[in-house]
């Protein structure tokens, strides 16, 4: 069986940015309450919470216009299932992978808004385990499936932003 081949049906058995998101926000309060990392109560700590709940809000936008689209033109969401369409319009114009952009997002957005630095730290823990159990996979599978579609896709819209 070649790589093509492995990777044309879906490109995983276990849906790795759902799991690595509640985990990842999970495991910064738990650090949290054992180690406290927390902002200041002044000035700036209130700017980073007004910030930490407007990237909430934004991610939660980008999720909900990623997900519409996907809905619309009738293709899988879950991170696990094959895709039936390659999607290059609306809000994945400017992200190849906006709904874990937005992920990310979302828990940069809570350690700002609850004053929780650890999950700050483990942000990019997070979009690098990301990365490796889940995108590099959705690539090979989008490419299995649509071939030369995907890699003009791919030299026009960056993988994150």
């Amino acid at each position: 069986m070649t790589t093509d081949n492995i990777y044309k049906d879906r490109p995983n058995i276990i849906p790795w940015p759902p799991i690595v998101l509640v985990c990842t926000i999970a495991i910064g309060f738990i650090l949290s309450g054992l180690v406290p990392l927390g902002f200041p109560r002044t000035i700036l700590g209130e700017l980073l919470f007004g910030l930490g709940l407007m990237l909430i809000v934004l991610a939660l936008l980008i999720d909900v216009s990623a997900m519409r689209l996907m809905r619309k033109h009738q293709t899988a969401i879950l991170p696990n299932r094959g895709a039936d369409k390659l999607l290059t319009k609306g809000i994945f114009a400017f992200s190849r992978n906006p709904i874990y952009v937005a992920n990310i997002m979302l828990i940069i957005g809570l350690g700002l808004t609850f004053g929780t630095f650890w999950h700050l730290l483990l942000a990019p823990v997070a979009a690098f385990a990301t990365r490796k159990l889940a995108i590099d996979r959705e690539e090979k599978h989008l490419e299995s499936r649509f071939g030369n579609a995907f890699r003009t896709y791919k030299k026009k819209v960056n993988r994150w932003v």
